[in-house]
């Protein structure tokens, strides 16, 4: 019995001192002054497009909407946003890469592509349904998209892009790859599937929205159609009767070029109206041309006279 004793007294001794030994590095944690974590800053993120505004024609000016920031007349969209071009192509500034052209009346909705990879330059996503863009920028590791109603327009690189698509009725779809360093250019099929890659320097047109029906050599221009003439030739204000019209300036005689004398203009008579000469007027010519003239007169008057006294029985 002393011994069972001894030996449990023993054993509870020890496991006091296990359990000291054990909370003791709990109580220092607990006591001892938290070290500061280090601080870790976060990179700003780089804005996918810069957007000038123009204030002075608010036709010409395009109109911005999304996650962006207005600073000194221009629009910075950080995440993604839609750009609508008034009546005049709006650049659209990509940074550190080039420039997006979107054309008149064109609304183009941008995006950065979320998929790849952290600390990697994210490839451009762009949609359209209408109208025309130009792409001039260079191209990275990830590819630019351009998605339409009916193609995905796929622009790879590494290299230089100089991409023009345009988007007509009933679904055409004109693609341009033209450029010195010629990106690569899929264009795929959303409904009906299949792709074509457009070669360096080729104009594509595909018709009804359709890859069956290609055209690859196609003679109208993709990009951009040209600028209106500014100035009018016949004001409305003049065409209204508003303002007088501006007289025309005198006009110069023509001069030859053998002489100084200012030449003559032509007048055309007709022969009716050319006076001939007259002979010359003698005694006997006038008499005798007045004697017809005074039988002829007597004559009439004679035959009146006739007449009437017919009709009334004096004859």
């Amino acid at each position: 019995m002393r011994r069972t004793s001894t030996i449990s007294r023993v054993t509870f001794a020890e496991i006091l001192a296990l359990a000291v030994l054990a909370l003791t590095p709990v109580l220092c944690a607990q006591t001892a002054p938290a070290s500061p974590a280090p601080a870790t800053e976060s990179a700003p993120i780089a804005p996918i497009a810069i957007v000038p505004l123009d204030n002075k024609n608010p036709d010409a000016a395009a109109k911005v909407t999304g996650a962006l920031e207005v600073s000194q007349g221009k629009a910075i969209i950080g995440a993604s946003g839609t750009v609508t071009s008034g009546s005049q192509t709006t650049e659209v500034i990509l940074p550190h890469r080039g420039v997006l052209r979107v054309c008149a009346s064109t609304t183009v909705k941008l995006a950065a592509d979320t998929s790849v990879p952290a600390g990697e330059t994210p490839g451009l996503m762009m949609a359209m349904d209408h109208g025309a863009v130009e792409a001039s920028f260079a191209t990275g590791r990830n590819s630019d998209i351009l998605l339409t109603p009916d193609f995905r327009i796929l622009i790879g690189g590494p290299g230089a892009a100089e991409v023009k698509v345009r988007l007509g009725q009933n679904g055409d779809t004109c693609v341009d790859n033209a450029g010195v360093n010629e990106p690569y250019v899929l264009v795929s099929s959303v409904f009906e599937g299949g792709d074509f890659r457009v070669q360096s320097g080729q104009r594509v047109m595909f018709q009804h929205g359709s890859l069956h029906e290609v055209v690859d050599n196609e003679k109208e221009p993709c990009g951009c159609p040209p600028p209106a003439p500014k100035g009018n030739e016949f004001p409305l204000a003049q065409s209204e009767g508003l303002a007088p019209t501006p007289k025309p300036a005198p006009s110069v005689p023509m001069q030859n070029s053998a002489s100084t004398q200012p030449i003559e203009p032509l007048v055309y008579k007709s022969a009716d109206h050319v006076p001939q000469p007259a002979a010359e007027a003698t005694p006997a010519a006038s008499a005798g041309a007045a004697k017809p003239a005074a039988k002829k007169k007597s004559s009439f008057f004679g035959g009146i006279g006739k007449f009437f006294r017919h009709i009334f029985g004096a004859e």
